[in-house]
């Protein structure tokens, strides 16, 4: 007999909606701190079980839930640079709603971790050569393979929204608009190098490819697996997302105190701003899993405050 109820399968909707998230984590910092939850808890690390947003849905308008999704690679093409990326992994809460919409809750050091990626050919792929006589005087001292590699790490400026919760159960259609810039690291490209900015973000809208295949586990709260939990686990796998609809802006804020040249070098080298249709985002083989209440009604209005105790009984 299927024990899921309405609300748990809008929550398995939302579920494959937040597969797609995965994307924009692809070059993400590996370097926050995180829980380590016991049986099916375990891939949920740092869900923000404890932020206001998610203690104070009642399970009956407001249904919280904790979401994963990771993926081992796929790419990014910015302009005419194309950057394979690495291990991904973002995490956030969702609060569902009783008319349809969601909301996005980010956990307190930012939803991405994520590998960082190399970028091929490094700073003599990025700007050179050049005829700017001061970024040739760099090309030239760059055969050290220390100071010609760049790395490019993406980060979230801001919390996703534009939540589609019936585009996750199809394909060719946007699920999410997620603002984030891209940091390239090098010494001389300086601590500040950017392409996006807070103010002027690249926006990625991801979309199935493919369908997931599905599964669903049920759990105690502290996750140990029993058919009559008090707790569900959808799980869905082998998904690739993908986006060519985002624009991307100059790189700005690089280069130690010449004057915006190393922007310029860069810029004109890979091809930079780029319009929409330009660019491609692409995640493989994304892994997603998403957990919440199996009956969260019947914890109203307390709902949030049970999957907080919990998700902290599997990791305390």
């Amino acid at each position: 007999m299927m024990r899921f109820s309405l609300r748990a399968t809008a929550a398995t909707t939302a579920t494959v909606l937040c597969t797609a998230l995965g994307v924009f984590a692809s070059m993400g910092t590996a370097t926050a701190a995180a829980a380590v939850p016991n049986g099916e808890w375990a891939p949920f690390t740092r869900c923000p079980v404890d932020a206001p947003a998610m203690l104070a849905a009642d399970g009956l308008d407001r249904t919280p839930q904790c979401v994963v999704s990771t993926s081992p690679n796929g790419s990014i093409k910015l302009g005419r640079t194309t950057v394979p990326t690495g291990r991904t992994n973002l995490q956030i809460g969702v609060v569902q709603n009783s008319d349809g919409t969601s909301s996005v809750v980010a956990p307190p050091g930012g939803a991405l971790i994520a590998d960082s990626a190399t970028v091929p050919g490094g700073l003599l792929g990025l700007m050179c050569p050049s005829d700017i006589p001061a970024i040739s005087d760099i090309c030239e001292q760059l055969s050290d393979s220390t100071l010609n590699k760049i790395t490019a790490t993406v980060e979230s400026v801001g919390t996703p929204y534009d939540f589609d919760q019936t585009a996750g159960i199809v394909t060719d259609k946007p699920i999410v608009a997620i603002p984030v810039r891209i940091h390239l690291k090098n010494p001389f490209l300086g601590s500040k190098c950017y392409i996006g900015t807070a103010a002027k973000p690249v926006v990625l809208r991801p979309e199935n490819l493919q369908f997931p295949e599905f599964g669903m586990s049920f759990f105690r709260g502290d996750g140990t697996v029993a058919e009559d939990g008090e707790m569900s686990r959808v799980n869905l796998t082998g998904a690739a997302q993908n986006d060519s609809t985002f624009a991307v802006p100059g790189a700005s804020g690089c280069g130690l105190g010449l004057l915006g040249l190393i922007d310029a070098a860069v810029n004109a080298k890979t091809g930079l701003p780029s319009a929409a249709g330009k660019n491609t985002l692409t995640l493989n083989n994304a892994q997603t899993h998403l957990a919440g209440l199996t009956a969260p009604g019947t914890f109203a209005p307390d709902a949030g405050k049970r999957l907080a105790e919990n998700w902290h009984s599997a990791v305390d």
